[in-house]
């Protein structure tokens, strides 16, 4: 009996334990990451970098949500514009791995003043970049459409849409940026609040400017777009709040927005990395959209679906990978390499038993998340296959996420680069148009080339880190 008595009390205790993790990660604190206990400092920093990711992910899913109410056209427009916004992501995405190397570094190096000097370069760079981007998508917003193969009629009645996303670019870049900023400091609870205020705003405002109500007239495709700029523009102007209020690890002072040519430097060395990572494995993507066209436009708009819902799925598990960058980055600052590369390692097979179930749901129940969006036989059935096929590889996803973004905390953004190139534009693309036209497998064909060029990324991936090349990376 007493035995029993003390196996209860001590799982109550660690219950209790884990409770108080739980409330910890949620409320944000000023925790050293580079001492810490390594298995509670990957709880801290991952529980509210993936709810995080998943309220980024929920921008996607409740504009889905609501434009599938408009018809097959207005969902392949949504598609078919955010493949080509995914190049504004890619930057964003690309600018936030160099602020994550540079902040997470100079935290563990217990320099906070140049932690904010890092982050204001990002932030200069990734304005000036945000308005090159938004010219030729408020101007071309139809040639656009049409370029990605949509047709005339759906480029005329839909391109207000492309138009205001690329407009309002500059909330996107601004909101990665300087949430990569707060997460590489410490701070994954407050960029996880940034995206509960963005969702929040454009949950409410996506029915009622799409569809309208009252005095408020019904914008159609259009309110989409602008309850998400909207969303995140006030969750940029929060940040900012946050920044110049100077009551975290990051304290922002218009000094540190002056062009400093050392840190820009290294910023934009580490940047490029990650830009062309990202750039190459999300043109991908585009190539990918424009080869399931040929199908047509339920094929497009089921893929849309699909994807939207493995990319919900994934995006909690780029919240554990960003806690491995930070921990990473932060650990190499504080002259721990090894304590680093145990990080990477756990919170990678972490990712994987949460991914492996995940991907069961996705093969043994596929329809009831389809379903949730579209009734359309036609585009359900696409939809559906989809989810099956490219959810299979989730297990390989899981870990080569880790391993790419553990080493772009390193510093190390070039790796990754040249292994996108290989997995995606010398495997992927030609196994998609060979399998799904010449093989005469249609869109599985592209879902199975995304399996095997995703496996092969996470193989040579865990080769490159295992190698500990990274571990000597300056940034």
């Amino acid at each position: 009996m007493n035995e029993q008595h003390n196996i209860k009390k001590s799982l109550s205790e660690k219950g209790n334990y884990y409770l108080y993790l739980l409330r910890q990660s949620l409320a944000g604190g000023d925790q050293d990451y580079t001492s810490l206990r390594l298995g509670n400092a990957i709880f801290l920093l991952a529980i509210p970098m993936v709810l995080e990711m998943i309220m980024e992910s929920i921008f996607a899913i409740a504009d889905i949500f609501f434009v599938a109410k408009l018809g097959n056209d207005a969902i392949a427009a949504v598609g078919l514009t955010e493949s080509m916004m995914t190049i504004v992501y890619a930057i964003a995405v690309g600018f936030s791995a160099g602020t994550t190397a540079l902040v997470s570094r100079r935290i563990g190096e217990k320099d906070p003043n140049a932690a904010a000097k890092s982050a204001g370069q990002s932030i200069i760079a990734g304005l000036i970049i945000s308005l090159l981007l938004a010219i030729p998508g408020i101007f071309f917003s139809y040639e656009l459409l049409i370029l990605m193969g949509s047709s005339e009629e759906l480029a005329s009645f839909n391109h207000g849409y492309t138009r205001i996303m690329f407009a309002g670019n500059a909330v996107i870049m601004m909101l990665f940026i300087i949430n990569a900023a707060f997460r590489s400091a410490g701070d994954a609870a407050l960029s996880m609040r940034v995206l509960f205020i963005a969702n929040g705003i454009n949950i409410i405002l996506d029915p009622l400017l799409i569809f309208g109500l009252g005095p408020i007239p019904a914008m159609g495709i259009e309110g989409a777009a602008w309850a998400t700029t909207i969303g995140r523009g006030l969750a940029v102007a929060f940040q900012f709040y946050i920044l110049f209020g100077g009551r975290k690890r990051i304290k922002l002072r218009l000094r540190h927005l002056v062009p400093e040519i050392g840190i820009m430097t290294s910023l934009v060395k580490l940047s490029i990395g990650g830009i062309l990572q990202n750039l190459i494995a999300t043109a991908s993507w585009i190539v990918m959209v424009r080869i399931i066209s040929v199908f047509g436009s339920a094929a497009v708009a089921g893929y849309t679906i699909g994807i939207r819902i493995i990319i919900f799925s994934l995006l909690p598990s780029w919240g554990l990978s960003n806690a491995a960058a930070t921990l990473v980055g932060q650990n190499l600052g504080a002259g721990h390499p090894e304590r680093a590369q145990r990080a990477a390692w756990i919170t990678g097979f972490s990712n994987m038993t949460l991914l492996g179930l995940i991907s069961i749901v996705f093969i043994a129940f596929p329809g009831y998340f389809v379903r949730i969006f579209i009734e359309d036989g036609e585009v359900l059935k696409a939809g559906i296959t989809c989810l099956q096929i490219v959810s299979s590889g989730f297990l390989f996803y899981a870990m080569g996420m880790v391993m790419t973004q553990s080493l772009n905390g390193a510093g190390d953004t070039y790796t990754p680069t040249l292994l996108n190139f290989i997995c995606f534009w010398m495997i992927e693309i030609p196994l998609a148009y060979i399998l799904a036209i010449n093989f005469g497998f249609g869109t599985n064909g592209v879902y199975y080339a995304i399996v095997m060029a995703e496996t092969t990324l996470t193989l040579l991936g865990i080769y490159v880190f295992s190698r500990g090349r990274w571990k000597l990376k300056k940034v």
